[in-house]
Formats: structure tokens, sequence, C-alpha cells
């Protein structure tokens, strides 16, 4: 819970079958794929390198096939396109929340599965066949991806456009979760969260949605925020009720014998109160 990236709005996805680095950043990739990276963090866009799952050996087509994910707001998109270089991909449009010319908007969503064993062993080795076998069921669809954060919880799954975030994925949970995102959903059970949203806001508006029941991706948006040293206060519409939610940091022991960090930072509950509706009276005629 509240463990989404939090600097996750735009999304730059690169499809690359060679080898991936350990770290985007070191641009130890070919020149043009290390351009449209380098161009997207300089604009604030997270970069991502994906490839079909099961395909690594596939020739790289002519082109460079690109997606791009606006996941800003309750009207997030999705993009694609194939272009031959830096030049021709317009971030700044996708910036702007406008579909760059070279490409053209989807009308289905797309999943990507942390599968960088280079970051962390635990993504390949769980991550791997959770892809292929998502893949089978929802057909170019489904991306193997590199680094997504939270390595400690893997096998990781986004939802795009949204930047929805599960973690500890089954295959059967990876599924209903996918399945459930395509009905416009979420499920709250191995939820992370939803990227570009601080986290003690993730945390709100799980808490939200685990004391309504509400699961409709776009029913549930904190409206307004404030912080008092570790606590946050925030008011969120969840469909046509406001409540009044706050939040504190707590921490727990990481179940994982890797090279994960031992403890997690999460969120504890201090009060929900549901608002009482202002009613006005009604004037009295002269």
């Amino acid at each position: 819970m509240a463990s989404a990236t939090v600097g996750a709005r735009l999304w730059l996805l690169v499809e690359y079958t060679g080898a991936w680095p350990s770290h985007l950043e070191s641009f130890e990739l070919p020149e043009k794929i290390s351009e449209l990276v380098r161009r997207a963090l300089d604009r604030g866009i997270r970069p991502q390198l994906i490839r079909r799952p099961g395909k690594r050996t596939r020739p790289q087509e002519q082109g460079i096939r690109v997606l791009l994910a606006y996941a800003v707001g309750d009207r997030p998109w999705l993009a694609s396109g194939v272009v031959a270089g830096p030049d021709d991909l317009d971030l700044d449009a996708l910036v702007a929340g406008v579909v760059p010319e070279s490409c053209i908007l989807e009308d289905e969503p797309v999943f990507l599965v942390c599968t960088h064993a280079k970051r962390n062993a635990c993504c390949a080795r769980i991550g791997l066949p959770l892809a292929r076998t998502l893949a089978d069921s929802l057909p170019d669809r489904v991306w193997e991806t590199s680094h997504v954060g939270g390595d400690r919880y893997a096998a990781n799954l986004v939802c795009l456009p949204h930047g929805i975030f599960y973690g500890s994925m089954s295959q059967a949970a990876a599924l209903a979760a996918a399945n459930a995102y395509r009905s416009g959903e979420i499920i709250l059970d191995r939820y992370r969260g939803r990227a570009g949203i601080p986290e003690p806001l993730q945390a709100v508006e799980h808490f939200a949605r685990a004391h309504t029941g509400e699961c409709s991706v776009g029913a549930v948006a904190v409206e307004s925020s404030r912080s008092d040293g570790d606590v946050t206060e925030a008011l969120v519409r969840c469909g046509d009720v406001r409540f009044q939610v706050v939040v504190e940091p707590s921490a727990f022991t990481a179940p994982c014998g890797t090279a994960c960090a031992e403890t997690i930072t999460t969120y504890r509950l201090v009060s929900l109160d549901r608002l009482t509706p202002v009613r006005y009276a009604t004037p009295a005629l002269a």
C-alpha cells in the first residue's frame, strides 16, 4: 500500500530487445535509444525499456517502437508509434498532455511486468513466468519492462495509462487485476497505489476505498490535503460522498530474503470521518 512510484505521471516506453543495463541513466544503450532516454529524463518523463514476453532474440524492427502514457488526472491516455529516431518523437507534446503527431491513441490498456534481472534477481525469477502467463491471456497487451520501483514487491504489475501499481503478484492475482482494470476497476488486494501521487495521499485513497468498497478507478480523488509533521489530513471524494481522512507513517519488517530493504514504510489510518453535507435553510418569503 502507498508505494507506487511518486515521480511517474508521464511515461515513455521504448521497445528494446537487446541487453538492458542495470540503470537506464548510465546510457549504456544504442545511441538512438540512449538519446530518447536522455530527452525523457530532461523533461521529467519516466523512461522504461520494454520487450514482448519470451521473445528476447526477436530482431529489432525497422524504427523504434514507443508507447507514451499521460497518467494525469481523470482522463489519462495511451498512445503508440514507430519512429526513426529521437527527432521524430515530440516529447514536449506529451508534457503538455497532447498526443505527438507521430503517435496514435490506443483504446486498450497495457500491462507492464518488471523482469529487470540486473536490478533485482527476484524481478526476473518471479516476473518472467508471470509475464508469459499474462501474455497468453492478453495477447499484445503485456510487456516485460525495466525497473519500475519497489523490487521488494516482486512481481510488480503496472497498469497504464492510469499508472496503477500492484505488487507481490501471483499469476492468478495478476490476471484478476488486469481484467478488473480493463473493466475500469481496482482490486485492493496487493494494490500498491497510483503512480505520480505522494505516498500519504496514496494511503488516503486506499483507506477510503477499503472503507466504502468503491472499486471504480476514477471514483476516488483527493480534493485537498495538508500535513503537520508526519501526519497528513485530506479531504477525499468517494463517489458522491466526502470523507476527512488522517494518516501517519508506520513501518514493518519486509518478509524478503534478498538484498531488498528489511523495513518498509507504510501508513496507519488515524481517523476516517464522513462529512455531513452542508444544508442551506430556505429563505423566508417576504
